[in-house]
């Protein structure tokens, strides 16, 4: 965006706007938040903003389990939960799992049992390691470089928000086997909704997922929470999931 776009979203001053970016002016409070919301800044980012103008952080960053988003985690279990006889996980800014339900281990651990060495337990929490780790699922996706390719893109696009994604996308580009053109950003429009094909042995799954975040979050960990649903993307799929649970398919 350049300065006098922002100086027109801002609805302020382009001479004002450029004497704040040289230091020849000291912004307000109430700027630093009018300039973020223009620029439509993560609550991280605004926190970031505000310190490097002299103000404290607006936004706090609480672990999951505070007594304060006591009613927040109630919600999410309750999606966990509800999801069965299918996996679910929630994910944070930088994929790592930090809640799932049943189903994620009983499904995704009958192709994880004796992973290789290589695939740490740090790692294993990560969704983007787990898939792109030659020891991990990436052995078991028929159709990796059609799934993994997109959530590389989706990676480098985050990336240019936050350096922990960043170095995420680094690790996982260091990987053998990894495609060069992934080292680059892909302008190309993703496909509608990737399907993640799973086979071992006689074993075949297939899931597609969506994705689900909080509506208006104050806090920066609840902003960077995404839930992400697995939904199985064919009969033989459901049929086996729901065999693996202990239960039978609703009738269709």
């Amino acid at each position: 965006m350049s300065q006098l776009a922002l100086a027109a979203e801002a609805e302020v001053s382009a001479r004002h706007l450029c004497f704040l970016e040289t230091g020849r002016a000291r912004p307000s409070r109430e700027m630093v938040h009018l300039l973020a919301r223009a620029l439509d800044a993560s609550l991280s980012d605004r926190n970031a903003l505000l310190l490097a103008a002299g103000y404290a952080p607006a936004y706090a960053e609480r672990a999951l389990d505070a007594p304060e988003l006591r009613h927040v985690r109630r919600a999410f279990d309750f999606i966990l939960e509800r999801q069965e006889p299918y996996p679910a996980i929630v994910v944070d800014g930088g994929w790592n799992t930090v809640l799932r339900n049943e189903a994620t281990v009983r499904i995704f651990g009958l192709f994880l049992a004796g992973w290789g060495p290589g695939l740490d337990p740090q790692r294993a929490r990560n969704a983007m390691h787990l898939i792109c780790h030659p020891d991990g699922l990436r052995r078991f996706i028929v159709n990796w470089e059609e799934f993994a390719g997109p959530l590389i893109q989706a990676i480098h696009r985050e990336a240019t928000a936050g350096h922990h994604v960043a170095a995420l996308r680094d690790a996982l580009l260091a990987y053998p086997g990894m495609p060069a053109a992934w080292r680059v950003p892909d302008s190309r429009t993703p496909p509608p909704v990737l399907t993640m094909r799973l086979k071992k042995g006689d074993l075949s799954l297939a899931f597609f997922s969506t994705l689900t975040i909080l509506a208006t979050p104050r806090d920066v960990t609840l902003e960077q929470l995404r839930i992400e649903c697995f939904y199985p993307a064919d009969p033989q799929t459901e049929e086996i999931a729901h065999r693996l649970a202990g239960r039978r398919p609703a009738a269709s």
